[in-house]
């Protein structure tokens, strides 16, 4: 699976190594191209998850604010819910595609 926005491939993983949450697939952190992801001050917390890092990708000159988010630390009860540790999985809004 691919992350892509404007033809540029933010994350690229085996869809075996993601994990599909509430409809959003989650890349591990190391198949996520971290020099395009600029850390947001944008809060939020999830109630059954926990407290959420954004990210706004950079595209040249431009910043697309908001187009991505992490749980670095999330509640140990989300493991339970999710089955897994998803611990720093990084998820793309729906203007980054997502597939194949």
């Amino acid at each position: 699976m691919k992350a892509v926005i404007n033809d540029v491939i933010i994350a690229e993983a085996p869809t075996e190594d993601l994990i599909r949450i509430e409809g959003n697939w989650y890349f591990p952190p190391e198949s996520v191209n971290s020099e395009l992801l600029a850390p947001s001050d944008t809060p939020y917390t999830c109630p059954w998850k926990g407290e959420c890092q954004y990210f706004s990708v950079k595209q040249g000159d431009m910043l697309l604010e908001d187009r991505a988010w992490s749980y670095p630390n999330p509640y140990a009860s989300a493991f339970d819910r999710v089955g897994r540790d998803f611990s720093g999985f990084v998820a793309f809004a729906p203007d980054v595609q997502v597939g194949e």
